[in-house]
């Protein structure tokens, strides 16, 4: 067995997470002088993703083998092998990626890579042909849940970076039947024992049950206590809006921290701070509450911290749930052995937000906004309508309808929730505040 990152001396995707782990681990230094808890408690973050880039820098020095994975295709598995392990497109979702993601995007146009392909993908791309992501020994693909997918596996088979030789296996979805039956979550679990054994091969490392079973047990508790987080934003004030839980929440208990006790007590501490505002009754703006918004897809990454405190302090709107923030999780029975792999299939399929909506029938869309509506007490349901999420256009029309049968306004903006540019903030500002008054909220 040799290392792919062998290939190259000097990997420098390893230099750009070596500048991403001392850029978090420096921001986290700054946590110690912030008095606000909750600004304490959320820029705590940095300190999850500065030792995740950490371990895979050590086991890439030390000569030891690394994996790169997907929140959806069983992560606990990393951890259980002690495979250190990134997820394979998260560059422009870290603060690092987010700072110089319009050149990026530009030089994806540059390369001839079509401009209505998600940015997500596209970005990743770029990233894979200048050798910016380390190489692993192995890598775990999905095929899932949109069509452009693929594309991202075939530049790492055919392309001219060092990521051509590197192992893949891609754990097969189909079928994804939404009828209650077992057979899909029974056919996933086998896709994932082959992953399984795929990476024993690749990478030396073995399987060991037991460690596995404490990973679980310990994610199970991320997802209790995240369920718990999730039932206290119903409250009216809402106890917090897009700057806490929710995107935050399922970066820790899916990628940067998966089954760590520290990311437990992140959670533990999460609740309490919720459940000191609800007995307050203090809500996330000063004053009155106006208007509860479900942001039924990702927060804009690029712009979110500039544009929701706008709703917020313009209009009393609150993004009180949001697609990543909407935990419909269930916990993993670690009895036995074909339990545990039915539990990982079953959270990977059926479970995780974007997956569980996108692979399916439109019912996966319509019932899980039919139940945060009414869970959350929503007034309007936003649809940025992200370019790259074709899946869900194909659902426009059924979501819209199902907002008019249960009495809540539906605003589409269309925008790239990674591009500020495809749709300007100031266009996007000027839609919401037009909607706003003609639905007589402002």
């Amino acid at each position: 067995m040799a290392n792919a990152q062998e290939a190259k001396v000097d990997d420098p995707g390893i230099e750009r997470f070596r500048q991403e782990r001392d850029q978090m681990a420096n921001l986290g230094k700054l946590i110690g002088v912030i008095e606000d808890p909750e600004m304490k408690h959320s820029a705590r973050i940095t300190q999850f993703v500065a030792q995740s880039r950490d371990k895979i820098v050590k086991a890439y020095e030390e000569g030891r083998p690394f994996i790169a994975n997907n929140y959806c295709t069983a992560p606990e598995l990393g951890e259980a092998m002690d495979l250190p392990w990134f997820m394979l497109f998260d560059a422009p979702f870290t603060l690092m990626g987010r700072q110089t993601l319009p050149e990026v995007i530009d030089e994806t146009v540059a390369m001839g890579l079509g401009s209505d392909l998600c940015t997500a993908i596209r970005t990743n791309i770029y990233y894979i042909e200048k050798n910016l992501v380390p190489v692993p020994t192995a890598a775990v693909g999905f095929v899932f849940p949109c069509d452009g997918m693929p594309m991202l596996h075939q530049v790492m088979g055919h392309s001219s970076s060092c990521w051509k030789d590197v192992p893949l296996i891609c754990p097969d979805p189909a079928p994804y039947f939404h009828d209650g039956s077992t057979r899909s979550i029974d056919y996933f679990a086998k896709e994932l024992r082959k992953t399984a054994a795929f990476l024993e091969e690749h990478t030396g490392q073995k399987l060991d049950m037991d460690k596995l079973k404490e990973v679980i047990a310990e994610s199970n508790k991320h997802y209790e206590l995240w369920q718990e987080y999730n039932d206290l934003r119903r409250a009216v004030p809402a106890p917090h809006g897009h700057s806490m839980g929710g995107q935050t929440c399922y970066s820790l208990s899916q990628i940067f921290a998966v089954g760590d006790p520290e990311a437990t007590v992140w959670f533990e501490d999460l609740v309490e701070l919720a459940e000191t505002r609800v007995a307050e009754k203090r809500g996330v703006i000063e004053g009155k509450e106006e208007i509860r918004l479900f942001w039924f897809d990702l927060n804009p990454t690029t712009f979110a911290d500039q544009f929701m405190p706008w709703l917020e302090e313009e209009f009393g709107a609150v993004v009180v749930m949001d697609m990543l923030g909407n935990h419909d999780y269930t916990t993993i029975d670690t009895s036995n052995e074909d339990e545990i792999w039915r539990g990982l299939a079953k959270r990977g399929l059926f479970d995780t937000p974007m997956v569980r909506q996108a692979i399916g029938t439109a019912d996966g869309f319509v019932n899980d906004l039919v139940r945060i509506v009414e869970d959350y007490k929503i007034d309007i349901v936003i649809w940025p309508g992200h370019m790259g999420h074709k899946e869900m256009l194909g659902t426009y029309g059924i979501m819209r309808e199902a907002c008019r049968e249960l009495g809540v306004h539906f605003l589409d903006i269309r925008m790239d929730i990674w591009d500020h540019r495809y749709t300007p903030i100031d266009q996007i500002k000027d839609k919401f505040t037009r909607f706003f008054q003609a639905a007589g909220y402002a």
